[in-house]
């Protein structure tokens, strides 16, 4: 469209000329020393414009082959970043797709050109990572570092990151740490020092950077959740470890009270207390989760604690018997505490009643000692043989029976 405007405009500026130049057609003269030269003045414009086209073209020409070499140079120039670009996509797809060899080749063959370095390079080490070059994967990061201004927080997470798949984890743990001294809040950093502490079983370290992977979401609540079980449950067994009462208790005090209410850790803790041989603080434990949570290993926990006031932990289940009067386990419980108080009369009723309801191994081992208590050997035995069948049959049943387990185990890194 402005193709034809303009020739439209042309034309009629000609033929304006054309009809100037039919009334009033002039002349001009060119005079040079004694001679002179005269013409009409449309031919002279005419003239005029040709001469200078040719002038203006002519000096196009000139200027053009004057910057042919440059032109041609950047022209080459280009033609190496786009081949450079093209391999680059290759590198990335062949690294997407495990063809490690090819990836690394593709990656490095134009890098010098690539608009990219840093990500080429990077890659690169990812590749000859998988091919387990670690010569060749620390060389590329230093590459990178040196190819781009500002890059080593990316270059050293990368390192990090590479180091903890490849097992490195002594090496990938100093570099995370003086990650998180530059940047606290850095998410993935944080997500790879908390695998680091978990692989390293460094547990108090993990515990320092429980609340920031909470702050900051760095996990699933539900993966959280289960970090932070496992963290405290791993204290409160390196406490036990230790033989330290004092501190087994003081770990506990410094477990999160949301994480106090769950069964398991609590459990867990009781054992450990029982370890230790600190029964009255166990049976507070038990006594006071039980009347949150009722739960059938807690009352059978219970019965194995031996708490100075013995009397009052048998009216303490004798209490809980007029809710549960059919429960095996609380009546397994209320049978050892009464045996523990020498009342073998209603040891027996007891454990005689658990019996009826749910035959068990440990019943029947209760019984045997206590028929022993009484010198009725003859009964002892068979109670005890009785126990020992059935605890084989129990043994069998639980190999066979497949529990699945809930590991809390954070994901690898890609």
């Amino acid at each position: 469209m402005k193709w034809l405007f303009g020739t439209l405009f042309i034309l009629l500026i000609a033929t304006s000329l054309s009809l100037l130049a039919y009334q009033d057609p002039g002349y001009v003269i060119i005079a040079w020393g004694y001679k002179s030269a005269e013409l009409s003045l449309s031919l002279f414009i005419i003239l005029t414009v040709i001469s200078f086209s040719l002038v203006y073209f002519l000096l196009r020409i000139l200027v053009i082959g004057w910057n042919m070499p440059s032109a041609f140079q950047q022209w080459r120039d280009r033609q190496k970043v786009l081949r450079a670009r093209r391999d680059t996509n290759k590198g990335l797809i062949e690294l997407a797709q495990g063809n490690w060899s090819r990836a690394e080749r593709y990656l490095l063959r134009h890098v010098n050109k690539s608009d990219t370095p840093l990500l080429n390079y990077l890659s690169a080490a990812r590749a000859a990572q998988k091919l387990s070059a670690s010569d060749r994967r620390d060389n590329y990061l230093g590459l990178a570092h040196k190819s781009m201004q500002g890059s080593g927080f990316a270059v050293q997470l990368t390192q990090a990151e590479l180091q903890l798949v490849q097992g490195q984890l002594e090496q990938s743990l100093a570099t995370l740490v003086q990650l998180h001294s530059a940047s606290p809040k850095h998410p993935h950093v944080l997500f790879l020092l908390a695998r680091i502490y978990q692989m390293l079983r460094s547990w108090p370290d993990l515990k320092k950077i429980l609340p920031d992977l909470k702050k900051y979401r760095i996990l699933e609540p539900t993966q959280l959740q289960q970090l932070e079980l496992l963290v405290h449950r791993e204290l409160i067994t390196a406490a036990t470890q230790r033989g330290k009462v004092d501190e087994l208790r003081s770990v506990w005090q410094q477990v999160p009270k949301a994480l106090r209410q769950d069964v398991s850790l609590t459990q867990h803790y009781v054992c450990c207390l029982l370890t230790l041989n600190d029964h009255n603080a166990a049976e507070v434990v038990v006594r006071e989760a039980l009347k949150r949570n009722w739960d059938m290993q807690l009352v059978y926990l219970y019965g194995l604690i031996e708490a100075k006031d013995s009397d009052k932990q048998l009216a303490t289940v004798e209490g809980w018997l007029k809710a549960n009067e059919n429960n095996p386990i609380l009546l397994l419980t209320a049978g050892r505490l009464s045996k523990r108080n020498q009342l073998w009369g209603k040891a027996q009723s007891y454990l005689d009643a658990s019996l009826g309801i749910q035959p068990r191994s440990d019943t029947y081992k209760e019984l045997g000692q206590l028929m022993e208590q009484l010198d009725e050997t003859e009964k002892a035995s068979e109670y005890f043989r009785k126990g020992l069948l059935l605890a084989q049959d129990e043994k069998l049943d639980d190999m066979l029976t497949v529990v699945p387990v809930n590991l809390p185990v954070l994901p690898a890194p890609v």
